[in-house]
């Protein structure tokens, strides 16, 4: 999806609702703007639960991932992934984790995704219009209706911002 269409926070909320289902788990976030050296250890780290992970180069940092990680049932979450020689080097390829694992990829680059031959890809829509303008309503006036006065100013920022959560919390 877009940037700003709610990759993240959707990416978030499943963390959240099923991280206790999984033996290990670890969410990455924004992994285009880091070094792969780093996302590797902080992979490690949260998959072996443990601080002292070494990671000596990417090539050695990949082979770890699917060494440990094969007979571990994870759940990660690479958030904001736009280079797929990057989400190589970080795992490998998706079968580098155990039976029953979900690893989630949010990016703006669809065509990325088919070229790490992901099982599922999901689009992100806009919201409707009723809950952009309930998210609206929080952010500008603190509560779940907007006030009658600012109805119509507020129908033109919905509008106008086409059902994009961060848009809507921006403006």
């Amino acid at each position: 999806g877009m940037g700003g269409i709610g990759k993240t926070t959707i990416a978030k909320a499943v963390y959240n609702e099923f991280y206790d289902k999984f033996e290990r788990k670890s969410f990455l976030e924004k992994v285009r703007e880091k070094k792969v050296e780093k996302l590797q250890k902080q992979l490690l780290s949260d998959i072996s639960q443990t601080t002292k992970t070494r990671v000596s180069s990417v090539a050695a940092g990949t082979t770890l991932v699917g060494e440990r990680f094969r007979r571990l049932k994870v759940l990660v979450i690479f958030d904001d992934v736009d280079d797929v020689k990057q989400l190589r080097e970080l795992v490998g390829n998706c079968h580098s984790f155990g039976l029953g694992s979900r690893i989630i990829i949010t990016t703006r680059n669809e065509h990325m995704l088919q070229e790490f031959a992901v099982d599922e890809i999901y689009p992100v829509e806009g919201m409707e219009q009723e809950e952009a303008f309930e998210l609206l309503s929080w952010h500008a006036f603190g509560s779940k209706r907007c006030p009658t006065e600012y109805l119509e100013l507020a129908g033109k920022v919905v509008d106008y911002c086409r059902g994009f959560p961060l848009a809507l919390k921006m403006l």
